[in-house]
């Protein structure tokens, strides 16, 4: 399941938790997070998970869906870090939106408020102890709750954010994807894997130029950048956002669709597509030849049935920038980017 809360706990938190993702957990202020990834020794993306900080001794890896846990203590095993690693009962849910901020703020009282983009604030909803950061699964305004003991608490704060909610429209539905895809948002497992380099999915930044320390996969990530640093293209495939014509796209895919040049040769394929409201247009991430991964660059895709226009023929695509629309958080991509920077500590 997605969103499973590992926790490191112990006198070498830091030191484990350093070691094991790319960014510099050094700098992660207890109350604070980070959007994080780990890699295996071969510059692998084995997860992407919200890294959150609540004591100098405590960190929570709010996971995508993989094994992960097993992988850290596996580490450990030879590492012999002083901590305990294990999945806590702790479960979460998301309040996204431009009401969130009202609402949470009727739940956890007004200093929610001041919580900044991955900041922290631990309180009480419903009776029940819960740790609440500005965090989120789309590109809008939002906040993640995770509510502690949650096998005897999660009902108690379910019914406290329904009742809060009444008054702000709140709308219980399942993630929306196409939210998510706008604000350039991946999922393990659909867009990326165990085989996936940080440097095909637009996740470069999380690659640091100035993390001295080392960490798993350091030596293979930091040779893949040297190559690109000298124009060089180390991977066949790379990821890109691309908008794309047919019907509505309302679902899920429940395969890969084909990608094709404008000659008709099959090249690539989409991982997530999805109707997006906001561009009233198919919006998709998709893989594609590095070669062939500029933006302005024309493509066909080959649609189901359901969403063709016609049946057999591919529509028209594009590759577009990405996120696809600016988030109300811009990513730490764009605002390193915007200081002449490639890479975040």
């Amino acid at each position: 399941a997605v969103e499973r809360q590992i926790r490191v706990k112990g006198p070498d938190a830091e030191a484990f938790t350093d070691y094991v993702i790319t960014r510099d957990a050094t700098k992660i202020e207890p109350g604070n997070g980070k959007y994080a990834i780990l890699c295996n020794e071969k510059g692998g993306l084995l997860n992407d998970p919200v890294l959150l900080r609540l004591t100098d001794d405590e960190f929570w890896f709010s996971i995508s869906d993989s094994d992960l846990l097993f992988w850290l203590q596996g580490v450990n095993v030879t590492k012999k870090f002083d901590v305990i690693i294990d999945e806590i009962d702790v479960c979460p849910v998301q309040i996204q939106g431009p009401l969130s901020e009202d609402l949470m703020a009727k739940l956890a009282g007004e200093e929610l408020r001041d919580v900044p983009y991955y900041g922290i604030l631990e309180t009480k909803i419903g009776g029940a102890d819960c740790v609440i950061s500005q965090t989120g699964f789309t590109g809008e305004k939002g906040y993640e709750i995770y509510v502690r003991d949650a096998h005897e608490n999660a009902e108690k704060m379910w019914n406290a954010v329904l009742e809060a909610g009444e008054e702000f429209g709140l709308m219980v539905i399942a993630p929306a994807h196409h939210r998510r895809i706008a604000a350039g948002i991946l999922s393990w497992g659909q867009d990326l894997d165990h085989e996936t380099s940080p440097f095909q999915v637009n996740l470069s930044y999380q690659v640091p130029r100035n993390k001295t320390a080392d960490y798993i996969g350091k030596e293979e990530l930091e040779k893949q950048r040297s190559i690109i640093d000298e124009g060089k293209h180390p991977f066949k495939m790379k990821m890109v956002g691309i908008t794309l014509g047919g019907k509505e796209i309302t679902d899920y895919a429940p395969d890969f669709w084909l990608v094709a040049d404008t000659d008709g040769n099959d090249m690539g394929y989409v991982t997530s597509p999805w109707w997006s409201p906001e561009l009233a247009t198919n919006i998709a991430l998709a893989w594609v030849p590095w070669a062939s991964s500029e933006v302005g660059t024309k493509l066909l895709v080959r649609l189901p049935d359901e969403y063709s226009i016609t049946s057999g023929v591919p529509v028209e695509a594009e590759i577009v920038e990405v996120p696809f629309r600016e988030s109300v958080n811009p990513n730490k991509r764009e605002v390193q980017a915007a200081k002449g920077l490639d890479f975040a500590d």
